[in-house]
């Protein structure tokens, strides 16, 4: 799969940028595999982050500009000096040594632009003893031809669903074609690992999980997205994310420059049960800079 890189179409944007060459995509990265972070997460969902953390590996760089960004010096303006430059093997390495720290399963955040890089690692750590869950949090903006090559390898999937609407996903993500891609993407995804799947101590261990940032102001594009989901399957399992606060380039902006309001979270709330999403994870709305990125600090959310 990375012979996608030397005319890159690794996701949708499909840029043609030759990466092997040392050329950067629309991701801002060329061939190599550059880390940001590694190491146990405990903010994620329950089942992902379990009692001893997921084990996140953070890729540099992003296929999408979301003006409201909240990991912007990790996917939008990082410096190649404070990342970390790994091949394939030492990648490999790295997930088995967070198996060995006692994480619950390996989570590769934002892989959209990595994703041959991440498919060899994952069979390289596969051959050398790794054991637990392979997990593909992307933002949703996928290549769903990619992701049928790569069939097998990804037990859980951890999609955002952004926008049904792709006049907003132009306006915050600078992207044209969002609500027309991530419906086929949720398809595919459900279609190679199904419903989520846990342990006996809750645990996920295979399966699909579905996030939705909500946005203020913009109640009307979350409710088109839990209608899609309830009609991709009512019994998905799904993330209402209530932790937005203007961040990055969204400060001041005239649509969403400004904080979630605890009613516009209700109504959502309230939406997706209505439309029979029960398996849902809601989060409590105590104060949106709760919610900004901090890996040591427990997951705020109520089953």
């Amino acid at each position: 799969m990375t012979d996608r890189l030397s005319h890159c179409e690794s996701c949708p944007r499909r840029c043609g940028a030759d990466r092997l060459a040392g050329r950067a995509g629309v991701c801002r990265v060329a061939g190599d595999i550059l880390l940001s972070h590694a190491g146990l997460h405990f903010g994620e969902e329950p089942p992902i982050s379990g009692t001893r953390g997921s084990g996140t590996l953070f890729f540099a760089g992003c296929n999408l500009r979301c003006l409201f960004c909240q990991n912007w010096q990790i996917s939008q303006e990082f410096q190649i000096s404070r990342v970390r430059k790994l091949s394939i093997t030492e990648l490999a390495e790295e997930m088995l040594r967070l198996q060995a720290a006692g994480a619950h399963n390996i989570n590769f955040v934002s892989p959209s632009h990595m994703i041959g890089q991440t498919a060899a690692a994952i069979e390289a750590a596969r051959n050398r003893g790794l054991a637990i869950p392979a997990v593909y949090n992307s933002n949703g903006y996928d290549s769903v031809e990619a992701l049928r090559e790569i069939r097998g390898l990804v037990d859980i999937y951890l999609p955002d669903i952004k926008y049904m609407d792709d006049a907003l996903g132009r306006e915050c993500s600078a992207v044209d074609d969002y609500a027309r891609v991530v419906p086929g993407v949720l398809r595919e995804m459900l279609d190679q690992v199904g419903l989520l799947e846990t342990d006996e101590d809750g645990v996920a261990v295979r399966g699909l999980l579905v996030r939705h940032l909500v946005l203020p102001g913009q109640l009307e594009n979350s409710k088109a997205c839990l209608r899609f989901l309830a009609e991709l399957s009512p019994e998905i399992t799904i993330s209402l994310m209530s932790q937005y606060s203007p961040q990055y380039k969204a400060r001041g902006h005239a649509a969403i420059g400004r904080a979630l309001t605890a009613e516009e979270y209700d109504e959502i709330t309230d939406y997706a049960l209505g439309l029979g999403l029960e398996n849902a994870f809601i989060q409590t709305l105590e104060s949106q800079e709760t919610y900004l990125p901090d890996f040591d600090r427990p997951a705020p959310f109520a089953g």
